[in-house]
């Protein structure tokens, strides 16, 4: 750490309580007063080497040469800070550090402490080791973090600034080209040394301490331990100087980490976590919110796991409306990136369902809204069973990831018997019909919800079957289907109307490939017996469904004549039990 020695007389001080006296054997003639220290003191070293004090001692003195006092109660850095102050002007030993030259530089300007007033004052003195305290990037952090207790005095002298940007130009630069230390921030600010220590996440260890970095990350613990004002300017300042934003989220994401710790209790229980003290949930609400308007505004730099733990710490602390708001926004235009474990988030509002439905239907809409404005919309298709593998990696849009995404988290929240239908549905039918290659997911979805809500009419599961393509259906989908109770008959009628249909199709392609195949010009006619198995596996599974699609048929005419018969039946009972009841007593029917 830099440090800079003026003075060389011996201590000429000591103090009594809250009381600093003189030793030189002098009769004190000046009494300074700071907050509620006192220092007895000589005029001659004081007005020879500041200016105010100059003139505050000339406008008290009195002609009968009495001891003045006066009252310095607004000198920056207060008593501890005019302690050394006045051991300048007496000459003797002090030493200046990172610690201690913003608030010595502060008030030496309060007490016009120039050259003017005798060569190397404490102005030029404090400015000149300040200079070299900002060519050091640990000592610059130490300054910055003092400049918090004379704020705004060190704003106006240009500190605060000139600190920041020293410390943006050494953070966007390569460590490695330079010899400045790049140290953990306990490190920089304590000279505590960590060894043998496991790398979690982002240079946290599993007891919490700070690691040596060597990466674009190196600064991040050091930051970490400024005030959040501080923290946003040196922010500001990097990104100026052309800091990649995925540093900046990086760095930010590691801040919110230590000064937000409700944020920790989202993690799973198998992850480390920084172990910070606990600042009240007021504090760490106004950090977040702060937070928020500090992360990177461009699509794709923030990690959306980051981003959505963000906006379930938000409603835990009651965060503004407008931050979760951008955070939505925000999460809602990466959407594709998201995991399904994480659009999990608990219901914190009145609503009676166990998550939160509301919010993550509105991140789907900004989605759709996203991708339809960037006219990323693909061409409506459908695609055949086997054709989504390997190969078709390239069908795997942003859409139909977030499609798949939306089926996965409808099957979650389907059990929820608190979960209204209108609200499935409308979470389902967010999702464009171009974007499901395969309606399976949301087959599955919906079994999920029948099975958790038997009590649901005929028509609503009529209605909520149209969410589905029965076109779109699998082969395996479509035989579950076929066969699910659940499902209203019309519904399995049509699963087993487009399957039949899907296999004619079969066929008739392997017949047309049969028939090329049988041409004598054709080289590979060899090849034709090895497709007759197929064909004929796939004639007797057309047969099949034949008979099964007739089966329910016949079934749903049982089913209509059944319930013509009970009509009829319930009329003549009806129509028995009225002319029994017109019947005079004398005419009723004789016992036996």
């Amino acid at each position: 750490m830099a440090f800079m020695r003026l003075g060389s007389k011996s201590e000429a001080f000591h103090r009594e309580g809250q009381t600093w006296l003189c030793t030189t054997g002098l009769v004190s003639d000046v009494t300074i007063e700071v907050g509620d220290m006192k220092f007895h003191l000589h005029k001659f070293p004081l007005l020879s080497r500041s200016g105010l004090l100059e003139r505050l001692i000339e406008e008290s003195s009195t002609d009968d040469g009495s001891g003045c006092v006066l009252s310095l109660d607004e000198i920056p850095g207060g008593g501890k800070t005019f302690e050394l102050v006045t051991k300048f002007c007496y000459g003797v030993k002090i030493e200046l550090t990172a610690f201690n030259v913003v608030s010595l530089r502060c008030a030496a300007e309060y007490l016009e402490m120039t050259d003017k007033y005798g060569e190397g004052n404490l102005v030029g003195m404090t400015e000149t080791f300040l200079n070299e305290v900002f060519g050091n990037w640990t000592d610059s952090i130490k300054a910055l973090q003092t400049c918090e207790e004379v704020i705004d005095y060190a704003e106006d002298l240009h500190i605060i600034s000139r600190c920041v940007d020293s410390l943006a130009v050494k953070a966007c630069a390569d460590p490695s080209l330079f010899n400045w230390p790049v140290g953990g921030g306990k490190n920089a600010t304590s000279g505590q040394n960590t060894e043998d220590e496991s790398h979690l996440w982002n240079g946290i260890s599993a007891s919490g301490k700070m690691l040596q970095h060597t990466g674009e990350d190196w600064w991040f613990d050091d930051a970490s331990f400024l005030t959040l004002p501080l923290f946003k300017r040196l922010i500001t300042a990097t990104e100026a100087r052309g800091m990649k934003l995925e540093n900046i989220a990086m760095a930010v994401m590691y801040y919110t980490r230590k000064h937000v710790p409700v944020m920790n209790r989202q993690v799973n229980m198998d992850e480390q976590v920084i172990e910070t003290p606990n600042p009240s949930e007021e504090d760490q609400k106004t950090c977040l919110e702060e937070i928020v308007g500090l992360l990177p505004s461009k699509k794709g730099v923030n990690p959306t796991k980051f981003l959505l733990r963000l906006l379930q710490t938000a409603m835990v602390l009651h965060a503004s409306q407008s931050s979760r708001e951008n955070l939505e926004r925000r999460i809602g235009n990466q959407l594709d990136q998201a995991a399904l474990v994480d659009l999990l988030i608990p219901n914190m509002g009145y609503s009676e369902t166990l998550y939160d439905v509301e919010c993550v239907l509105r991140m789907i809409e900004q989605f759709v809204s996203s991708t339809e404005q960037a006219g990323i919309v693909p061409s409506p298709c459908i695609i055949e069973e086997g054709h989504l593998g390997k190969d078709g990696a390239d069908l795997l849009t942003p859409t139909t990831l977030v499609a798949t995404l939306v089926d996965g988290y409808l099957a979650e929240v389907a059990p929820d018997v608190n979960l209204k239908l209108a609200k499935f549905e409308a979470i389902a039918a967010a999702i464009p019909d171009y974007a499901r290659p395969l309606d399976d997911g949301v087959y599955h979805a919906i079994d999920v919800y029948l099975k958790a809500h038997p009590w649901i009419t005929d028509s609503e599961r009529e209605h909520i079957c149209r969410l589905m393509n029965c076109q779109k259906l699998s082969l395996e989908a479509s035989t579950h289907a076929a066969q699910n109770e659940r499902l209203p008959l019309r519904v399995i009628v049509q699963v087993l109307f487009f399957e039949q249909l899907r296999l004619r199709t079969s066929v008739s392609g392997w017949f047309f490939v049969s028939e090329n195949l049988d041409n004598p010009d054709n080289q590979h006619g060899g090849n034709g017996g090895l497709l007759k198995p197929r064909g004929e596996n796939v004639r007797e599974r057309v047969s099949e469904l034949e008979k099964e699609c007739m089966n329910m048929k016949q079934e749903l005419h049982k089913l209509v004549r059944t319930k013509r018969s009970w009509k009829n039946f319930t009329r003549k009972l009806n129509f028995k039990k009225k002319s029994e009841c017109c019947k005079p007593k004398d005419q009723a029917t004789p016992a036996i």
